[in-house]
């Protein structure tokens, strides 16, 4: 049998196909070429057509189905991961009301602030283990206050990947995964928090029911396997948010266990057994995929905005006709600590590791005389990689310690010097692996149709590909470039 993974991002929508059996991956493609669109019509506002995701979404399947011929009617299963905390409203006949408000999107921060002061910290730190924040419910009740005729019309919410099985299959659904990223579930009582709900004012019909994220949901139907070049009735049997699924596709499934994403924003996820929360909801706990009835598994998860989407604007800004390999080779050019370049990658929105404050990027200690662009690439994956020991370093005190993380072989993984200061300043050692989001989601919907009898066989062909380990010669160096770093972070 074969798997298709879909992987629905915020720059791009990515499909792979791979071989159930091997776990070989037999075509991969995305689409567009350059990035998705961002409407922000704002400051702080980030929107996107979800037209624009289907639009991509079967320009990536055509070029998968073109690789594989005739192959492509033993795909037997559909896994989706996507892009989380957004919001897709519908009405009665399945229509978009209005564009998704997506990830990175902070105007409902004050939505999520006056929910926390009104329910109180100990129930949403105890209940919720998070603030509601800038969550999918909070982005819910902006839409409620602000357009109040279009929320009347509203029949369901759905986070993203909810919307592309909907477009597959004819059916609304979610999972109890998603119902957590949205901050609309009770770790105490095991169910939707009906106490914010009540909150927000919300009727508890616009939650579509949920199931397990390794599930059938539904079948794809006959129009659109037409459309798509697909056998029809193929079943949809995973979806996921892109970081759970991420630690899905690194085999990340138990407690310890922590993976890393470095692409538009950069995220440490780890596994834990033991419902934990940050007191300040600098970090964040949702279900992992394979929680159950009978085994505790949450993903706790830090989120840094600007990682990724910094190098991007580098790239558009002063890297002309660069390409991020060029970048990367010029930055490792550079001395370590960049000549005493610093950048605070903070310019994509509220930063929850910072409390939610919406700072923008600093760019201290440059000299006209001694820094270039080659000195911008390097402080800036420098400058990331702080952020990633700023915010381990808060995870630790939720029981988050790791020795190794993970890391699919991609973004900024590509990158010997973000690898290596990544390595050095948390003193743990990096593996990467031959794979991506949309793979995992495949190996996802082998095991939610019940083509894999266990989670072992999912992850045959994931190999190794990469070990970085801490250069202790520069350890001191990276130590001290990093306390100057967060001084600087003090200051905002």
């Amino acid at each position: 049998m074969l798997l298709l993974g879909i992987d629905l991002g915020s720059s791009s929508v990515k499909a792979s196909v791979i071989d159930g059996e091997s776990g070989k991956c037999l075509a991969t493609a995305y689409s567009p070429s350059d990035e998705m669109k961002i409407i922000a019509l704002k400051p702080g506002w980030a929107e996107q057509d979800t037209e624009i995701w289907w639009i991509n979404l079967k320009a990536a399947i055509a070029e998968c189905t073109q690789k594989l011929g005739q192959k492509k009617n033993n795909i037997g299963a559909i896994g989706i991961s996507y892009q989380m905390h957004g919001l897709v409203a519908v009405d009665n006949n399945n229509k978009v009301l209005r564009p998704s408000i997506i990830w990175c999107d902070s105007r409902a921060v004050g939505y999520g602030e006056k929910a926390l002061k009104s329910l109180g910290q100990d129930y949403c730190l105890s209940h919720l283990l998070n603030s509601p924040g800038n969550f999918t419910a909070s982005k819910l009740a902006w839409v409620k206050e602000n357009e109040p005729e279009l929320f009347s019309k509203i029949h369901k919410v759905m986070l993203p990947g909810d919307y592309i099985a909907l477009r597959l299959t004819g059916e609304i659904c979610t999972s109890f995964t998603g119902l957590s990223e949205g901050i609309f579930w009770d770790f105490s009582l095991n169910k939707v928090s009906d106490k914010l709900m009540n909150f927000f004012g919300f009727d508890s019909g616009l939650l579509p029911e949920a199931a397990s994220s390794f599930s059938i949901s539904g079948q794809l139907l006959k129009s659109i396997a037409v459309d798509l070049g697909l056998p029809e009735g193929i079943p949809v049997s995973y979806r996921a948010g892109d970081q759970p699924n991420n630690a899905l596709s690194l085999n990340v499934l138990n407690p310890g266990e922590v993976a890393a994403t470095a692409g538009t924003s950069g995220v440490i996820y780890g596994v834990t057994d033991k419902k934990k929360y940050d007191k300040l909801s600098r970090v964040n706990t949702f279900l992992h995929v394979n929680h159950n009835n009978s085994q505790t598994r949450l993903g706790v998860l830090l989120c840094i905005n600007g990682t990724g989407i910094l190098n991007s604007w580098l790239k558009r800004n002063i890297g002309n006709s660069l390409s991020y390999n060029d970048m990367n080779n010029m930055a490792e050019k550079i001395s370590p600590g960049s000549d005493g370049l610093y950048i605070l990658p903070f310019g994509n929105g509220s930063e929850r590791m910072l409390g939610n404050k919406d700072s923008g990027a600093r760019i201290a200690g440059l000299n006209f005389n001694v820094h270039t662009n080659a000195h911008m690439f390097r402080a800036a994956q420098e400058g990331i990689a702080f952020s990633f020991r700023y915010g381990l370093d808060i995870m630790k005190e939720v029981g988050i310690d790791p020795q190794l993380i993970r890391a699919g072989e991609a973004n900024m993984f590509l990158s010997k010097v973000f690898r290596e200061v990544l390595s050095t300043i948390t003193g743990t050692v990096i593996h990467l692996y031959n794979t991506d989001g949309s793979i995992g989601s495949a190996r996802g919907a082998g095991i939610g149709c019940g083509y894999y009898k266990s989670e072992k066989e999912a992850f045959n062909g994931l190999i190794t590909v990469g070990v970085t380990e801490p250069d202790k010669s520069r350890s001191g160096i990276y130590e001290n470039a990093y306390l100057k770093w967060k001084e600087l972070v003090s200051q905002l």
